[in-house]
């Protein structure tokens, strides 16, 4: 069983989009505190629709409370945009832990420093303007309006409102790339 944990979430959709993942490949959701929502939102329970209540979830009070949890010898696979070696050069065994960071600002620096032979990363092209329909999202003074709405676009991806640039993957659609590359590492049944 794989373990996937979120430090810090902020979006509930994506944590119930992971959930339902989780529930589905029988792997393990670690919730890493300060939450950015309450466990009880609507869209958090709209995404993980019916797997919620079968979803092995484990809420953490903070980092330090997730790492004595799962105790010395957790083998942690820390993803973010800044490693060298990306996800697929990693290798999984069962009982590994697949580490996100929020989706504002990923993991910590502090953290990644801490365990550098540890992260990974999903190659993705550099950013650019990705947006071809930037223009219709409203005028400048209509952005200034909406600039919270314009700080992620409907995946959930953050974007710079002033040029459209989308900062990385969805944090969902980046848990699921890694998870199934470490169950199809592991023999997952039907890969």
């Amino acid at each position: 069983m794989f373990n996937v944990v979120l430090v810090a979430p902020e979006i509930p959709a994506n944590t119930g989009n992971i959930g339902r993942t989780c529930v589905v490949t029988g792997s393990r959701l670690h919730l890493v505190g300060p939450l950015g929502f309450s466990l009880d939102e609507k869209s958090l329970h709209r995404a993980g629709l019916g797997y919620w209540e079968s979803l092995d979830v484990t809420v953490h009070e903070s980092w330090d409370a997730f790492l004595e949890a799962a105790g010395p010898e957790a083998r942690l696979h820390l993803l973010t945009k800044k490693a060298r070696r990306t996800y697929a050069e990693a290798r999984y065994v069962n009982g590994d832990y697949l580490v996100f960071g929020c989706e504002s600002v990923g993991l910590p620096e502090e953290l990644l420093a801490a365990h550098a032979s540890r992260c990974e990363r999903i190659p993705m092209l550099p950013d650019a303007a990705s947006l071809d329909n930037a223009a219709s999202w409203g005028s400048p003074g209509e952005r200034d309006d909406h600039a919270a709405l314009l700080s992620q676009d409907v995946c959930g991806n953050f974007v710079n409102p002033d040029d459209y640039r989308i900062s990385a993957l969805n944090l969902s659609n980046a848990a699921a790339i890694v998870l199934y590359e470490a169950l199809r590492q592991t023999g997952f049944k039907g890969m």
